[in-house]
C-alpha cells in the first residue's frame, strides 16, 4: 500500500507502517537453521536486505574488514548465534561493543542456549535482547516477526 506525504510518495507495509530498506546481519553456522531464518523474514520483512556470515570471523571481517562499502552502511540489526564456529558468538559481541561504529548497533542474541552464563554474560556484553530460538517452526516464525516489527519498524534507533 502506497500513501502521499506532502507529494513524497512513501510505501507502508499492509499494518499501516512505513517500509523502507532495512538490512539484516544474520551470524549463524547452521545452515537449516539460515533457511528457517530466511524463510521467517521472507515471510514477514520481505523488504529487508538479509546478509549472512556462518562464522564468527566472517561477520567481523564484513563489520570490520576489508569491505569498506559494508563497514559504511552498517545493518539495522544483527541476529548472533553464540555458538559459533571459529569465533564465539560472545567475542563477536565484544568486538562489535568495543568499536566506535559499531557501540550502538542493535544485537540480538538468537541461540538455543538456555544457559544462565550465556544469558548474563550476553548482557553484560551489551546485547540489547537473548531470544531462545523455539523448537516449532511455527513459533519459531512468530519469533522473528515479533523480533522485525519491534527492531526494523518500531525502535528509534540512534543518530549518532
Amino acid at each position: 500500500m502506497e500513501q502521499a506525504d506532502g507529494g513524497k510518495i512513501q510505501a507502508f507495509s499492509a499494518s499501516g507502517f512505513p517500509v523502507s530498506k532495512k538490512r539484516i546481519l544474520l551470524v549463524e553456522d547452521n545452515a537449516d537453521e539460515v533457511e528457517l531464518m530466511l524463510r521467517a523474514l521472507r515471510t514477514h520483512h520481505a523488504q529487508a536486505e538479509v546478509i549472512v556470515a556462518r562464522d564468527g570471523v566472517e561477520a567481523l571481517e564484513l563489520l570490520f574488514g576489508a569491505d569498506q562499502a559494508f563497514a559504511r552502511a552498517l545493518p539495522n540489526l544483527v541476529l548472533l548465534d553464540l555458538n559459533l564456529p571459529k569465533v564465539s558468538g560472545l567475542e563477536v559481541l565484544r568486538r562489535i561493543r568495543a568499536d566506535a561504529r559499531t557501540l550502538e548497533l542493535p544485537v540480538v542474541i538468537m541461540t538455543t542456549s538456555k544457559e544462565e552464563r550465556d544469558i548474563v554474560e550476553g548482557y553484560k556484553l551489551g546485547a540489547n535482547s537473548y531470544v531462545h530460538k523455539p523448537m516449532r517452526f511455527e513459533d519459531f516464525e512468530q519469533a522473528v516477526r515479533f523480533l522485525g516489527l519491534y527492531w526494523l519498524v518500531l525502535n528509534e534507533p540512534s543518530k549518532g
